[in-house]
């Protein structure tokens, strides 16, 4: 299955972004924690042309913790600022306007010296859909504003919040990018909800989920299924399949004949991944 996404309104968004780019100080990119690599949009470094840029890696309380201190690291290396954060609660919320900041500390320092009071720092969020920027918004602004929800999508347009005196916001809609080079980046943003399921062959998804995720986290499997036996081939599809099979037993799966219905497992299985249900999880590691 080949995954492409690319709506009209997402076209429109990155030219809307270059013709806001005078007015943007600093940009925070909203990366998925899970997954920070795939949930990066290529596009971006063009877009963006060399602005002063954070790594804000979100739904950190969803990723294995020991991953995302390797990325966090890996950015940094790189010689970017990355934060580890998870919007919804508020976790690593407050260190984001202090980065930033940071990141235009001399540009303020010789305003200052000019005897200019500097202006609320003016930042660009920036991310692939159902990152969670409206919810980071919401939560910086402590207040909500911008339209959240868990599908893809939600944000339409742009808009200008204010985050208490010393920052402005420009929200964006969620970018991807026409055409992926990697079909697993694909999977990968198909397994943590970033495009429409609607336009997906769920058990694909789920086939692929469960091949990497059986690999690196089979006791999340063991003890949310009560599974036994691990597969001993990874590359064998029997073997991942007769997992799902299980998993569809346990949830009650079955049609006429005594089968799996291996649809509505994939659609359980990806839902509970998706919320968290099945322990935290990367699916992506920088070395």
């Amino acid at each position: 299955m080949t995954i492409q996404w690319f709506p009209g309104h997402m076209t429109r968004a990155r030219r809307q972004i270059q013709e806001k780019l005078s007015l943007i100080d600093v940009v925070i990119e909203l990366v998925d924690a899970r997954l920070p690599l795939s949930s990066r949009n290529p596009m971006i470094d063009e877009i963006l042309q060399g602005k002063p840029r954070m790594i804000v890696m979100n739904k950190a309380d969803l990723a294995d913790p020991s991953v995302t201190r390797e990325w966090i690291e890996h950015f940094k290396s790189e010689g970017h600022t990355a934060v580890a954060a998870d919007a919804s609660s508020g976790q690593g919320i407050k260190e984001i306007p202090l980065k930033a900041k940071e990141l235009l500390k001399e540009k303020i320092d010789r305003q200052i010296a000019k005897g200019i009071k500097p202006r609320p720092v003016r930042a660009l969020i920036v991310g692939i859909p159902n990152v969670g920027k409206s919810t980071l918004i919401n939560r910086l602004a402590g207040r909500s504003i911008a339209a959240t929800g868990d599908r893809p999508g939600v944000t339409k347009g742009q808009q200008w919040i204010k985050v208490g005196t010393d920052m402005e916001l420009l929200d964006t809609p969620g970018i991807l990018w026409p055409k992926f080079e990697d079909q697993n980046v694909g999977y990968r943003l198909a397994v943590t909800g970033a495009i429409k399921e609607e336009i997906l062959n769920v058990e694909d998804i789920a086939f692929f989920a469960v091949k990497y995720l059986a690999r690196y986290y089979w006791p999340n499997f063991q003890e949310r299924f009560e599974l036994q036996e691990a597969p001993t081939d990874y590359e064998n599809p029997d073997e991942i399949v007769a997992v799902m099979e299980a998993i569809g037993r346990k949830r009650g799966c079955i049609v006429s004949g005594g089968r799996v219905d291996l649809e509505k497992a994939s659609g359980i299985l990806l839902r509970e991944l998706r919320a968290g249900k099945m322990g935290r999880f990367s699916m992506e590691a920088p070395y």
